[in-house]
């Protein structure tokens, strides 16, 4: 369960973590590197994220896609864990917000682990942009997104999308448009999906 923050003013970041298992785990980067080096890859973008996380001034959730690990880089002082509900990505990140929002934190942002680009200086802009807006979103240039925040839930952002395709981030402010939100947009920023995706020296 959420920490409860009812009329708290916190933020929330919600980290979407999928367990690093060998074989399940940036499978179409391993299509061409090989199941062991798609691991490690992946890995080394979860320490990422750790580090340009792990001292931002807002509350944080990670959020596991098959089991909770007690012992692993998400220490469970900065870090509340969680498991993944939903059959669908939608679903899962919808279930998320839903929580976050119940438990009355007054923004919440969910993020990945694949963006060896992301700073904590740039999380932090999405959070301050949340302050005169009411969504913010960071375009991945694959056409997806890294980063989206709201300060309160809106379903129609999670459903009806081609979930890893080149559409969803135009869909998503298509959605953010037709609800008349006021939406600030982030850095456009790399995700590691595929071999011609990793920066030099990986």
């Amino acid at each position: 369960m959420y920490i409860n923050r009812q009329d708290s003013g916190k933020s929330l970041l919600i980290i979407f973590y999928r367990n690093p298992v060998q074989g399940k785990v940036k499978t179409r980067l391993a299509a061409t590197v090989g199941d062991a080096k798609a691991l490690d890859i992946y890995l080394r973008l979860a320490a990422h994220t750790r580090s340009v996380t792990e001292h931002l001034p807002v509350e944080m959730a990670v959020f596991y896609s098959d089991s909770i690990e007690k012992d692993d880089i998400w220490t469970s002082g900065p870090y509340q864990k969680h498991r993944q509900s939903g059959a669908t990505l939608g679903e899962r990140m919808a279930s998320a917000f839903i929580g976050g929002f119940t438990a009355g934190y007054s923004s919440v942002c969910i993020i990945g682990t694949d963006c060896f680009e992301l700073t904590a200086d740039i999380l932090q802009e999405g959070f301050t942009k949340l302050k005169s807006n009411d969504a913010v979103i960071g375009p991945a240039m694959d056409g997806g997104y890294y980063m989206l925040g709201m300060n309160s839930f809106h379903p129609e952002l999670f459903q009806n999308k081609s979930w890893s395709t080149d559409t969803v981030f135009s869909d998503t402010v298509a959605d953010l448009n037709a609800l008349r939100l006021r939406v600030d947009q982030l850095p456009a920023l790399r995700d590691i999906d595929e071999e011609k995706d990793l920066p030099s020296g990986w």
